[in-house]
């Protein structure tokens, strides 16, 4: 790790080399926590824009912590002008949250000089989250993605739907169940496990022509990602 005593005595630019320094170590760690969000990534949505705040969050929380340095003037400054902002923006997983905190954690560590710091706590963040990827620590059930539609209300549809279900789905949970239409149809919401066997793709195919009264007929699956 370069010492920044080195490059404050080594040149008569050493300011500048200790901006563009922490810049960069703060880029990189950023950009791994950024790859390490992607790689262990298990939601049914992905949002690239959400990646990107994460690398760029990390830069500017070392420029903000580099400009104020020793000041006091300017940290009350600083906070003045960051109380105007408001930030609304809702995390839908609280995982999305620790992974912009430890992305503001590697930019303050390398604003205040303190790379080692940054440096060690960033990869024990990467190391854990790997980890907890590649073990199943905090999974009580797992499901392939949410099978979502509305039929008619009428018996034969129903004892229908279970026996598609039964066929294709290894597992199958009612997640929600409402009214459409003054009572005459019912949504559905399932969360579904698939058989090894089955495709996701024949259980689409067979439905509407088991269930003619099939509606809004939508399966969307945790490998099958879409982005935002």
């Amino acid at each position: 790790m370069l010492d920044t005593l080195t490059l404050q005595t080594a040149t008569s630019n050493s300011g500048l080399l200790i901006i563009i320094y922490t810049m960069f170590v703060a880029f990189l760690l950023s950009v791994t926590l950024g790859i390490t969000y992607i790689k262990t990534f298990r939601g049914l949505s992905y949002s690239r824009t959400y990646v990107q705040a994460v690398i760029l969050s990390s830069i500017v929380a070392a420029t903000v912590v580099h400009a104020i340095g020793d000041s006091l003037a300017r940290g009350l400054g600083m906070i003045g002008a960051l109380a105007i902002i408001r930030f609304r923006t809702s995390f839908k997983d609280p995982r999305d949250i620790l992974f912009m905190f430890s992305a503001l954690a590697a930019g303050i560590g390398c604003g205040v000089g303190a790379y080692n710091v940054a440096v060690i706590g960033t990869f024990g963040f990467v190391l854990t989250a790997l980890l907890l990827h590649v073990t199943p620590l905090g999974q009580a059930g797992t499901f392939d993605g949410m099978l979502r539609f509305n039929i008619t209300t009428d018996d034969g549809s129903r004892h229908a739907l279970e026996a598609l279900l039964k066929k294709y789905c290894k597992t199958f949970v009612l997640i929600t169940l409402r009214e459409m239409q003054q009572g005459e149809r019912l949504d559905y919401a399932y969360h579904v496990k698939m058989k090894k066997n089955r495709e996701s793709a024949g259980l689409i195919k067979e439905m509407p022509e088991k269930i003619p009264s099939v509606r809004g007929l939508g399966l969307m699956l945790q490998e099958t990602t879409v982005e935002l």
